[in-house]
């Protein structure tokens, strides 16, 4: 299977946006909260609030790189019973109404590992999933996972960050499938007392002029405003702690809603800003 085969909606989306000179709006929620029956109907409510592409965590008893709200999600939604077979249904469902908006897996190594490489690639291919983001498997280590993966059309979405010297983002953008993910500051998700537009500015613009695939940042952006000036040197941003917080705070039953509230503003923000760069 060629690279142009590797995750196709993602690349259509991306495609569809840079066209039109928009930036994606790419919106993270942990599956399985703040209820198991949420779920899809907040992945359906999240693509009509102006959402381009979908990253559904998936719960992970020993988060280390999100911050306390994303922990609290996803120690909430293991106690229901939301493990990763659990979450490639709920995607299987999403694709009963939606077979156009790119879904990604943001999580961690082990639910995966103990699958292996090639039954989780075939499942979640099988699921309707676009893209796997592992945050703890180092590039260095996941030939076999991006073999496995790309032979069923699936992305290894890869991390770059504030620290990633330059020979490591040639590296990183030598092995990018989907898009590359700028994580906008050293830390967990969700601080943004410490997120700093200008100097990721500088670094998401360096990362851009080498990336042979889109770009987006997160980390930290919690409002249209964070949202909208992150979103002039990137192809998108993601979203994450802010909106959980939000859906916890509105509860199960009024999740869906709760995301439309907190999208709305940051997808016409995104909009109105639209004339900055689009490289």
């Amino acid at each position: 299977m060629s690279a142009a085969d590797v995750a196709p909606r993602i690349a259509r989306r991306f495609a569809d946006l840079r066209a039109a000179g928009r930036k994606a709006l790419v919106p993270f929620i942990t599956a399985g909260d703040p209820g198991l029956e949420d779920t899809v109907p907040v992945m359906h409510a999240m693509v009509e609030a102006g959402a381009d592409a979908i990253e559904l965590g998936v719960p992970f008893s020993d988060p280390m790189a999100d911050g306390p709200t994303i922990q609290r999600s996803s120690e909430r939604a293991i106690a229901r019973g939301a493990g990763m077979a659990w979450v490639l249904e709920r995607v299987r469902e999403f694709r009963t109404r939606d077979d156009n908006t790119p879904v990604t897996l943001m999580g961690y190594l082990n639910p995966v590992e103990i699958r292996g490489a090639a039954a989780f690639a075939a499942a979640a291919a099988d699921a309707g999933v676009d893209g796997v983001l592992l945050v703890d498997l180092p590039p260095e280590e996941a030939a076999e996972f991006r073999e496995a993966f790309a032979a069923q059309g699936i992305a290894l979405v890869l991390l770059a960050s504030p620290t990633t010297d330059a020979a490591r983002i040639d590296m990183l953008c030598g092995l990018a499938q989907g898009y590359l993910y700028y994580v906008s500051m050293a830390g967990v998700t969700g601080d943004s007392a410490r997120l700093d537009t200008s100097s990721a500015a500088v670094h998401l613009r360096a990362i851009r002029a080498r990336s042979p695939v889109p770009v987006v940042v997160g980390f930290g952006i919690q409002d249209a405003a964070s949202a909208a000036a992150m979103a002039v040197d990137a192809d998108g941003v993601v979203v994450g702690s802010a909106l959980v917080k939000a859906m916890e705070a509105a509860g199960s039953g009024r999740a869906a809603a709760a995301a439309v509230a907190f999208l709305s503003p940051l997808r016409q923000a995104l909009d109105a800003g639209a004339g900055g760069a689009v490289g």
